[in-house]
């Protein structure tokens, strides 16, 4: 959009590398600053790990957590734009063969990933500001599954007024933190959980 900064790589091997960002979003695309303060926090579970993006747009988190030292990264969104534009964006910061994209709705491509017995250590869920109602039933729909690895980080970003529960079926709140608009909402297991 007019006026808006392009996105780039923050930090890692791909640092200052700008990204493409499909025309027309109906997210807001995730600034630098809020990528900035989302990679402190999870900063510690990034090196090696395996990453989910959902609703990705760009790919810029999934690309940012690349260059940070992911093994690998699944990009997901149901957009042939976005797709087209993250395989251009991966091609331009060199990523090749680690990893996977989907174009496919986000319900569907968790059953199938779900299916498949992948697990990972960040999920980050950035759904369409335009449709609200699809917020807590998509971030439940990963709860109910086993995607997240028992020491993992399922990461959400609303609108800043979204309120989301404390409590999920499996996963609980761990933090939240506000950013303008937006707001991220991170969720783990318990000692409890985890020691099962």
């Amino acid at each position: 959009m007019k006026g808006e900064k392009p996105v780039r790589v923050i930090s890692g091997s791909a640092r200052g590398k700008r990204l493409k960002a499909p025309r027309g979003m109906s997210t807001r695309p995730i600034t630098d600053m809020i990528k900035e303060a989302l990679f402190n926090v999870i900063g510690d579970h990034i090196r090696g790990a395996h990453v989910l993006d959902l609703f990705a747009g760009s790919g810029s988190v999934g690309i940012e957590a690349l260059s940070r030292g992911a093994q690998k990264a699944v990009f997901v969104d149901s957009s042939k734009e976005a797709i087209q534009v993250i395989k251009e964006n991966l091609n331009s910061c060199g990523f090749l063969g680690k990893y996977e994209i989907y174009r496919n709705d986000v319900f569907r491509a968790i059953e199938f990933i779900n299916k498949n017995q992948a697990v990972f250590n960040i999920i980050f869920i950035d759904p369409p500001f335009t449709n609200d109602k699809i917020i807590l039933p998509v971030l439940e729909a990963v709860d109910n599954t086993q995607l997240l690895n028992i020491n993992g980080r399922l990461i959400i970003r609303t609108p800043k007024n979204y309120a989301l529960p404390a409590k999920l079926q499996r996963a609980e709140l761990m933090r939240t933190s506000r950013y303008g608009e937006s707001t991220l909402y991170y969720y783990g297991y318990n000692e409890e959980v985890r020691s099962i």
